[in-house]
């Protein structure tokens, strides 16, 4: 099998697990960073979920603190997210999304949720798009049409970010406004 139907075939089958299948005890941060290893594709190390990054994401407040050393299912819920997300957009970014994501009453869980069934319908669409590739197709002419695609979407997601900043700057102005009103 070569790389290329290796991935394809990935791509059409490896998934994070569904919340329900996430462990349910407690995990130690070797542990977590084994387990994380299934979660998400990667084919190389240069791209494995270290303890150091763990702990910036922490520290940062994008991932909540550890329950004593010791780490559930949201925290593997939380840190799947980002481990797809940090390919493609910067820490300020997924704070800002996975803060709107569970803003009011949605549950890490029907996050974690929403977010499998999005990359599920997205990884489907890649492999569907890498399989309609002409045979005679080069190296070179596949990775720049995918390179294309990225950055189309990352255009899009770009701008819809932007915007969510600006309505969220609009919603704390109009909070600021009421509050010396009120005074």
């Amino acid at each position: 099998m070569n790389d290329l139907t290796a991935l394809l075939d990935r791509m059409r089958t490896q998934r994070p697990v569904a919340w329900d299948q996430l462990p349910d005890f407690a995990l130690y941060m070797d542990q977590v960073l084994s387990y994380m290893d299934r979660q998400v594709l990667r084919f190389d190390e240069e791209d494995a979920l270290t303890a150091s990054m763990v702990n910036n994401y922490t520290k940062s407040g994008l991932v909540p603190r550890a329950e004593g050393k010791k780490y559930n299912r949201e925290h593997l819920a939380y840190l799947t997210a980002i481990c797809v997300l940090k390919r493609v957009m910067s820490t300020r970014d997924m704070d800002l999304l996975i803060r709107e994501e569970l803003r009011g009453e949605r549950t890490v869980e029907d996050g974690y949720t929403a977010f499998c069934e999005s990359l599920n319908s997205a990884l489907q669409a890649m492999a569907q798009e890498m399989e309609a590739r002409p045979e005679d197709d080069t190296l070179a002419d596949a990775a720049i049409h995918f390179a294309l695609i990225s950055y189309a979407a990352g255009l899009a997601s770009s701008r819809y970010v932007s915007l969510l900043r600006e309505k969220r700057a609009d919603e704390t102005a109009h909070r600021s406004k009421k509050e010396k009103e009120r005074d």
